[in-house]
């Protein structure tokens, strides 16, 4: 049976993220296959700068992110997955899945072209049993 978490200690943990990853932080959407958490990068397609809060308080277990300004893809690809660094552009946070729907990162389009403008929808992390 999975763990079950009380609703207060799965907003405990989301807000702990908006601490942790801090303003500024740095969004890479990348192709390809999603390696094990915090391995090797595969082709980057576009890098956003994260809205400041990162996130706003976790509502019943929810973690929704502040919506970074749109930018110019650089390069050409299909988005599958996002990695999370902190403001300084190193250190790792974490790896996040990407698509239209149904996936913690929503973009208005996962086929990106360089050079041509996309954007973050929505953000959302749900914490275990919510």
């Amino acid at each position: 049976m999975a763990a079950g978490y009380a609703v207060d200690l799965r907003n405990s943990r989301g807000n702990a993220t908006t601490t942790f990853v801090g303003s500024g932080a740095k969004m890479e959407i990348y192709s390809g296959s999603q390696p094990a958490t915090g391995g090797t990068e595969t082709t980057l397609l576009a890098t956003f700068t994260m809205g400041t809060p990162f996130g706003g308080a976790n509502s019943a277990g929810v973690f929704t992110g502040t919506l970074p300004a749109d930018v110019n893809a650089s390069a050409t690809g299909t988005a599958t997955w996002a990695r999370i660094y902190k403001a300084d552009g190193t250190t790792f946070c974490m790896d996040l899945s990407v698509g239209t729907s149904g996936t913690q990162v929503i973009m208005n389009s996962v086929s990106l072209t360089s050079g041509v403008a996309c954007s973050i929808t929505a953000i959302t992390i749900t914490e275990g049993n919510a």
